[in-house]
């Protein structure tokens, strides 16, 4: 299967009242983000996508409804990262035998301190339980929130030992020189940084794209950045979503970014966050929501704050 490229979406998880995930709209959250979001892809149950807060069987069940969607898996990665070594290998073995164009693999992330030997063994251990036959791994470098780093030695290690099975790598710690280097010491090796300002570097640097949290609403320009076809527009889209990237990295992440989507779809229930996160309180979403319409995102409206409750 082709490696997956360009602009992807980490794709948030709409919950039910009952705190269990939509997914009937999720799918439509999907299939709005490749057909109109400015998307080449979706992370789906990434860090956005709160993955880690969910059950194994909550996942699983999530991966199956998109795979009986209808929309084009070959455009999906999945998160398949656990702490118990037995649900990674289950979440990537059902990541693969659905059809999914990846699966993105966090490091084991309860035990800090892992040296790079017992890292390489640990994906060495998923990859032969969960069978490398058609699968394609993507490991998910978020130091911050998994105390694990991907060093790039592990990384190349991996790379050497399974080169038709560990085909890129999410970069979440907001490093360029730790994605330029792995770029440049891997060739054909797929890298994505987490961040739509990593775009105006992404062709001298060699990076595939990016995957991020905000492309759930920058995607249009996110998409303009990379593929513009003229330096001009690539320049003023880029900053466009620069510019809307930093009005939600002003709140917390997963919370701004489910506030913005329930602000644009009209939805309140979007702004639900799976516990231990929580929404964005109503001052904080209304003040977001105007910034967000001031900045051309979507047409201002008094009525499109819907209350948390």
């Amino acid at each position: 299967m082709a490696a997956m490229h360009g602009i992807i979406a980490a794709a948030a998880t709409p919950l039910d009242d009952h705190l269990a995930i939509d997914l009937d709209r999720l799918t439509d959250h999907c299939r709005f983000l490749l057909e109109k979001g400015g998307c080449d892809g979706i992370n789906l149950l990434g860090t956005t996508g709160e993955a880690t807060s969910f059950s194994l069987e909550a996942r699983l069940a999530a991966m199956r409804h998109l795979a009986e969607s209808g929309l084009p898996l070959s455009r999906f990665m999945v998160g398949t990262g656990a702490a118990a070594l037995g649900d990674a290998v289950r979440l990537t073995r059902a990541a693969n035998a659905l059809g999914f164009g990846g699966a993105l693999l966090l490091p084991p992330f309860y035990y800090k301190g892992i040296e790079t030997a017992a890292l390489v063994a640990y994906v060495s251990t998923v990859i032969d339980k969960a069978g490398r036959d058609g699968l394609s791994l993507y490991l998910y470098h978020f130091p911050s929130n998994s105390g694990v780093p991907y060093a790039p030695d592990a990384v190349a290690r991996l790379r050497d030992a399974y080169p038709d099975t560990v085909v890129g790598v999410k970069d979440s710690a907001g490093d360029l020189a730790y994605s330029a280097e792995l770029a440049r010491r891997l060739p054909g090796f797929s890298v994505f940084p987490s961040a739509e300002g990593s775009l105006g570097d992404a062709e001298r640097l060699g990076f595939a794209g990016c995957i991020s949290a905000t492309a759930n609403l920058t995607g249009p320009f996110a998409q303009r950045a990379l593929t513009g076809r003229t330096e001009a527009e690539r320049r003023a889209a880029l900053a466009k979503a620069v510019e809307l990237r930093a009005l939600l990295a002003g709140y917390p992440l997963v919370a701004s970014v489910k506030a913005a989507l329930a602000f644009v779809h009209g939805e309140p229930r979007w702004r639900a966050t799976m516990p231990p996160l929580s929404p964005l309180g109503d001052a904080d979403a209304s003040a977001l929501a105007g910034a967000l319409a001031a900045a051309g995102l979507v047409p201002q409206s008094e009525d499109v704050i819907p209350p948390s409750t």
